[in-house]
Order: structure tokens, then C-alpha cells, then sequence
């Protein structure tokens, strides 16, 4: 137990973080979350696949049947269907967001929640999202830092989704590259994140030329795993969790996995990769992604 016998802070955090990695889920210092922010981020549209999953239930149904340390929801979602599951299955409620109607260009996430309701609503920690390079920066490093501070006093865990955004980003080789997903793992460090959600990196070789030295060299030779090792150790002391984007088949998605943890990532945060699939093929993709958690 590293991390946690590590950690700064109150007993309250150490406890809700001591459920989400031992308690809940594979447990052994390991994490698997069901996002369900997409609703709100996305639109309905990331229900067509599976229409079943409009509704939370299916959502909340496989978090628990498929042993999952927590499930990530709106505080409109948590108040009307968590109250069932209280308990059983572990809340992160996020406590900011966006529609993805207007443009992407000044992204910022405004409040949706307060820590303190996300006490109320007895959830084991919060999730931020952090634009990093986004012309709306100097805002959302205010905003963040109130949240932090409100989450120190009440012992509440701070999970970030740590995203490049912006003109800026995509001028240097774009929000994907090994540049931008380092400097926001270090960023989440820096700004006092208790856990980190990133996107793996895309290691594109024709675009090399756009990154800053040293990156514009690095990515022509480094590997994915070498690359994932770095973006861990830019996070230094907190836990990186990996998200999963768009729905790709299980094969590539367990392929990713298992790179990820061997370069030292702490766990998962796939969302449509679970629940646009079947119930079934749900829980059973699931299953697999907790095996290549305990695998090493």
C-alpha cells in the first residue's frame, strides 16, 4: 500500500481512497471506473450503440454485477438513481462539465456540483476536468484551486481529468501527442490532483516536426510503453488512470491495458468501451480488463 501509507492529508481522504483501490474493484492498490459523464459531455448520441444504456440503471446494474471500484456521475444522475446502490457500488461524483455545443477552442468546464454534496451524496471522491493549455487556463486554475481547497477540509479525494485543449496545444503537435499528455499529467501533479485521468498518448511520427525539443526527436523512437512510462513518472506521486475514448474492439482495447500497467499505470477509466456493448459482453470485457490489472 505505497501510495496510501504515503499520503498527506486527512484520515477522510485516505480512507475513500483506501475503499476505491482495496475495497472496491480488483482491489491490490488497483482501479477500475465506469464513466457515465458522456451524457452531458457528448449528448445522447453515445446511446445509439447500445440504447439500453441511456438509461443509468444499465450502468449502475454492470458496475456492480462486474465488480467495478466505482462508477462517475453528474450530480443529477447520482441524486436520482444512486440511492439504491448506496453502498454497493462506489461514487465519483464530477463536479464539472460542459456541452461539446459550443466551440472547443476556450474550453472550460463551469461548476455543476460542490464537494460538499458530493459528501451528502456519500461518494469516495470528486472528479475535476482540467483543460491544460486552453486560453480559459488562468479561469479554470482558480475554479480548481477553491475546489481543492474545499476537498482538503472535508477529506475528499480529487481525481482530474487532466486534458490538453486549445489553438495553443494543437499548434505544438496537437492534444494527443506525448508533449501534451505529459505536461497534463504534470500539471495535475503540480496543482495538487490526489489521481490523475489521462489519454494515451499517439506517438504520430509525420507530425514530429510540430512538437517542441527534445519530443520532436523523442517520439521517432521511443515506444508506446516507454512513452506511457513517461507520462506515469511526470504524474511523480499520484496514480495515473487511463481513459479509454472511442469504442474499439476488445483485442486493441486489452492490448492497450496491459502497456499501460507494465509502464506503471494504476488502473482504467473506460466508459463506452463498457457500456455501449451488450450486458453480457459488458461484464465479460470486464472481467478481462481486472485480470490484466492483476497480472503484474
Amino acid at each position: 500500500m505505497a501510495f496510501i501509507d504515503d499520503l498527506t492529508g486527512s484520515i477522510g481522504k485516505k480512507t475513500r481512497l483506501y475503499r476505491l483501490l482495496y475495497l472496491y474493484g480488483p482491489g491490490n492498490g488497483r482501479a477500475i471506473f465506469l464513466p457515465i459523464d458522456q451524457g452531458l459531455e457528448h449528448g445522447p448520441r453515445d446511446f445509439f450503440p447500445n440504447p439500453e444504456s441511456a438509461n443509468p440503471e444499465f450502468q449502475l446494474k454492470v458496475a456492480l454485477e462486474g465488480g467495478f471500484s466505482g462508477i462517475v456521475f453528474q450530480p443529477g444522475l447520482a441524486m436520482k438513481y444512486m440511492r439504491d446502490y448506496a453502498g454497493l457500488v462506489s461514487l465519483i461524483l464530477k463536479i464539472n462539465g460542459k456541452t461539446n455545443i459550443p466551440s472547443d477552442e476556450e474550453a472550460f468546464s463551469p461548476l455543476t456540483a460542490t464537494v460538499e454534496g458530493a459528501v451528502r451524496l456519500g461518494a469516495d471522491a470528486v472528479g475535476y476536468t482540467l483543460y491544460v493549455g486552453s486560453p480559459a487556463q488562468d479561469r479554470d486554475f482558480a475554479q480548481f484551486r477553491e475546489v481543492r481547497r474545499e476537498a482538503e477540509k472535508l477529506g475528499m479525494p480529487l481525481i482530474v481529468w487532466s486534458y490538453p485543449r486549445g489553438r495553443a496545444i494543437e499548434a505544438k503537435g496537437g492534444r494527443s501527442s506525448l508533449y501534451a499528455v505529459e505536461y497534463a499529467a504534470r500539471v495535475a501533479l503540480e496543482l495538487g490532483a490526489d489521481m490523475v485521468k489521462v489519454n494515451i498518448p499517439l506517438l504520430d511520427k509525420e507530425k514530429a516536426r510540430e512538437l517542441p525539443p527534445p519530443y520532436d526527436e523523442l517520439v521517432m523512437e521511443i515506444s508506446l510503453e516507454e512513452a506511457m512510462g513517461r507520462v506515469v513518472a511526470a504524474a511523480g506521486k499520484i496514480p495515473v488512470i487511463i481513459a479509454g475514448g472511442g469504442k474499439v474492439d476488445d483485442e486493441e482495447l486489452l492490448r492497450r491495458g496491459r502497456i499501460c500497467v507494465k509502464a506503471g499505470a494504476t488502473g482504467f477509466i473506460f466508459g463506452r468501451n463498457i457500456w455501449q456493448r451488450p450486458y453480457h459482453e459488458a461484464l465479460a470485457l470486464a472481467r478481462k480488463l481486472k485480470e490484466v490489472l492483476l497480472e503484474n
